[in-house]
């Protein structure tokens, strides 16, 4: 994994590349970017930018995405893991200030690709991913509850955070518009239903025709997307933000967070494809790729993008299974935007709020929740909630940050409570095949077996060893220590003063390589004394017993 080459897969797959290939591609590719079309102008007002930005990171970063990606099926494009966060960055900062920060996180991202960093998502703790994925479900739920019942709030009213979102929902729920609910609910029930119809066409789209139907002809007093937002056609165009010292100083911080978040979504996403093709991504050119992705994106005036599970498991189900099916479905959009963008003014809200509610549902992976909290270990339950309810209530920075800090804490108390230091009297054959025949200890030696990792979460437990006023010989077994650390080493070198101010010889009877490594390197092996480090047991018992 560490070693994989820096090639976009788009190479090697074309290669082998045929036309019949080729055929699949193209329709996956059509197939993948109708699904696109309704989510992308949703997710990016959903995301506090116009419909056509949603757009503009389809096409833009999803071509790029595709072009020079590490994964042969990955789709990209925005995704309601940004959601909450750009609405965060455009309302403080304004469409600059998102440009700035998403050409930040590229730029970081790519770094992180050349640095060979694809394989440190795995430290990333599995509740924590479930934690805040359920977190933003929640979030964007509660952000379209205003669309779906069509309700309308005095001026200046801020709803930036999910909080103050709530709070203005619980204040105007007597503005209540009984036609946008219809709408909503019409929609809603058709992405549940229209599965079970056809599975070539998105409910999504469907739900958007017949919502656009329903507030043309029955003539609803219904909020549309042209109500709200100017809608234009056009191609995207580059714009490059000004950059100072100060501003990229302002935006650093929300571009650290675009760029762990792309992280690690695209990296899940390109896990999750690699399981349903059987198939090896190249994570480092995954996320080079993603950080040009990015800066395309931001430089063309779309907003984030990372790979989105759904759009590329859609890609695979219709048979594609090279990157030109990501990169057709980018063409696609471009038809689209031109052609069909003015209509988009007619989608009503309620729709956009219904599409969003599926969203939200298939992204909170409810079941993999409930599971965690009945089966998972206490610690494992903490950071799970803890991070879910942060991500709620504050945001995701906060919630990861936390979480990450829970997680470190929460595993080291674990693993602290794992290392013991026993002291013995004689050993049980049936415990140890080492022990042949019960070992003879004599009266003026002490043996003490420390197991499990010794770092700084238990290094007191070596303080506590003990000895009695006869005691000559102290013998250390540490075969069970596959490492130590500083703390633990210093804890170690207390215990040698203590021993030679009381004309205690310390043995050690089995030290594995990385703690022996560690005390040659601190001289505490010659201080004291390679002659008392013996390989066995028996062998540390007969030179204690020689003392």
């Amino acid at each position: 994994m560490e070693n994989e080459k820096l090639k976009p897969m788009l190479f090697t797959a074309l290669k082998t590349y045929n036309g019949k290939q080729f055929a699949q591609d193209l329709v996956s590719g059509i197939i993948v970017a109708i699904i696109a079309l309704p989510l992308s102008i949703a997710l990016a007002l959903a995301s506090g930018v116009g419909p056509e930005e949603g757009l503009y990171t389809a096409i833009v970063a999803g071509f790029i995405i595709s072009f020079l990606g590490g994964s042969r099926v990955q789709i990209a494009g925005p995704t309601a893991a940004f959601a909450t966060i750009v609405a965060g960055i455009v309302a403080n900062k304004g469409m600059e200030g998102l440009a700035l920060a998403t050409i930040f996180a590229g730029i970081l991202l790519v770094l992180m690709g050349v640095f060979r960093l694809g394989s440190l998502i795995k430290f990333i703790p599995y509740t924590i991913t479930t934690g805040f994925t359920a977190g933003i479900a929640v979030t964007i739920a509660i952000g379209q509850i205003k669309d779906f019942l069509g309700l309308t709030y005095p001026a200046g009213t801020s709803t930036v955070e999910t909080m103050e979102k709530v709070e203005a929902i619980a204040k105007n729920i007597g503005t209540f518009n009984y036609q946008a609910l219809i709408v909503g609910l019409v929609c809603l029930l058709i992405q549940i239903f229209w599965p079970k119809i056809s599975s070539k066409i998105p409910g999504s789209l469907i739900a958007v025709i017949v919502g656009i139907f329903m507030v043309k002809i029955l003539g609803l007093n219904v909020n549309t997307i042209g109500d709200l937002y100017e809608i234009k056609g056009n191609l995207p165009t580059l714009t490059v933000p000004a950059f100072s010292f100060k501003t990229i100083r302002d935006v650093a911080g929300d571009g650290f967070t675009i760029a762990i978040l792309a992280a690690i979504e695209s990296l899940l996403s390109c896990v999750v494809a690699d399981s349903m093709i059987d198939s090896k991504h190249r994570s480092n050119m995954e996320l080079v790729a993603q950080g040009l992705g990015n800066i395309g994106s931001a430089l063309f005036g779309g907003i984030p993008a990372t790979g989105a599970i759904a759009r590329t498991a859609a890609n695979i189900k219709n048979g594609g299974r090279t990157p030109v099916a990501g990169m057709i479905h980018s063409i696609c959009l471009v038809l689209v935007l031109v052609v069909l963008m003015p209509y988009a003014a007619l989608i009503p809200m309620p729709t956009i709020a219904a599409i969003l509610f599926m969203v939200a549902y298939n992204m909170c992976q409810y079941k993999t929740f409930l599971h965690l909290l009945k089966t998972a270990p206490k610690s494992d339950i903490i950071v799970l909630v803890t991070t879910f309810v942060l991500t709620v209530v504050f945001d995701l920075v906060v919630a990861i940050e936390i979480g990450m800090l829970a997680a470190c804490v929460l595993f080291m108390k674990r693993m602290s409570e794992e290392s013991r230091v026993k002291g013995w009297k004689y050993y049980d054959p049936e415990d140890d095949p080492d022990g042949l025949k019960l070992k003879d200890i004599p009266k003026h030696v002490r043996v003490y077996e420390i197991s499990g990792p010794m770092f700084f979460g238990d290094a007191e437990q070596i303080a506590a060893i003990s000895f009695k006023d006869f005691t000559r010989a102290l013998v250390i077994r540490m075969r069970g220590v596959p490492a130590i650390d500083a703390t633990a080493m210093h804890s170690l070198e207390q215990l040698y003063d203590k021993c030679k101010k009381n004309n205690i010889q310390l043995v050690f009877s089995h030290v594995n390589e990385q703690p022996m490594n560690t005390m040659e390197k601190d001289g505490f092996v010659d201080l004291v004394g390679r002659e008392n480090f013996k390989p066995h047991i028996d062998e540390a018992l007969k030179r204690a017993a020689e003392i």
